[in-house]
């Protein structure tokens, strides 16, 4: 049993004070002593942001929606609108889609016929990408361009949800345009802190789901304890998050601990032991083929 919701979370919330204090201080004074250290220190913020975006839309640090809204309304990521995040998020919840090339929004895998006409520079593409190396320093562009090319489908289609969601961000990326054209770092810099954000959260999204027959196996546990952990707010424990959503992210390791043989059972021993276990296995080797292996789902 986990704890019950306070009507504030203030760990949560004393979190996302602390990160837009970081993000300050890198766009001003660790950039002035330091471009650097400020794209670093941005860069680590930003990261930190996304990771409490991911808290907001699943109800934290306040009972009220439109407060979690308010609290993570400027758009530090410059590309994902909240309000996308929170749909097409919520949409790869639904854990029978997982992986599934079409319904899951955060899928990287490709209908293998699709693959199959691809040219095959784009295969090539895809295939680097499919490494945590290649992941880290392509994805966030290749990642972007998908993105944004589907988004601008939906909005010329009229899709007024979309609409609705991009022109809130829009407000939210003046706030932030704004700062940066008065603060000391440049719009370049800011511009390799927002890619740098992006990579580091590639390395959490690299095998949170594999491409298995049974859903409930298709999401990873990775029990790291480290910094990235903590950049991750415990995503890494994901088969525990995918199982109870609604809690927040301090109480998921204990929920872990007191239940470990159970979500194991689960996921079919899809486990990893660190951050560091990752990197030496699929730094340059694939964990996967981007063509999904089950494709079509059987159940």
């Amino acid at each position: 049993m986990h704890r019950p919701k306070p009507s504030i979370e203030w760990i949560t919330l004393g979190l996302l004070g602390s990160t837009y204090a970081v993000w300050i201080l890198g766009t001003t004074t660790a950039y002035t002593l330091s471009p650097g250290l400020g794209v670093i220190l941005t860069a680590l913020a930003i990261a930190q942001f996304a990771s409490l975006q991911h808290e907001a839309l699943h109800g934290h640090p306040f009972r009220l929606r439109w407060l979690n809204e308010a609290a993570v309304f400027p758009a530090l990521l410059l590309t994902v609108p909240y309000g996308r995040f929170r749909d097409t998020h919520l949409a790869h919840h639904h854990d029978p889609i997982l992986t599934d090339p079409y319904d899951d929004p955060e899928s990287n895998y490709c209908d293998p016929a699709v693959w199959a006409a691809l040219p095959w520079g784009a295969q090539a593409l895809m295939r680097l990408n499919n490494t945590l190396l290649g992941r880290i320093t392509l994805g966030p562009v290749l990642g972007n361009l998908l993105w944004l090319r589907s988004e601008a489908a939906l909005i010329a289609a009229g899709n007024r949800p979309v609409i609705r969601d991009w022109l809130l961000h829009g407000l939210g990326l003046a706030l932030v345009i704004w700062w940066v054209s008065v603060a000391p770092m440049t719009g370049w810099a800011y511009l390799a802190a927002a890619y740098l954000g992006h990579a580091l959260l590639k390395i959490r999204t690299f095998l949170e789901h594999r491409a298995h027959e049974a859903a409930r196996a298709r999401t990873v546990i990775i029990e790291d304890r480290g910094p990235l952990a903590l950049l991750f707010l415990n995503n890494n424990l994901h088969v525990v998050h995918h199982m109870h959503p609604n809690v927040p992210w301090y109480d998921l390791p204990a929920l872990y601990r007191a239940h470990k043989d159970h979500y194991q059972r689960r996921n079919d021993g899809y486990v990893y032991r660190s951050y560091a276990d990752i990197f030496r296995k699929h730094l340059i080797r694939a964990k996967d083929p981007v063509p999904h292996p089950h494709w079509p789902f059987k159940d």
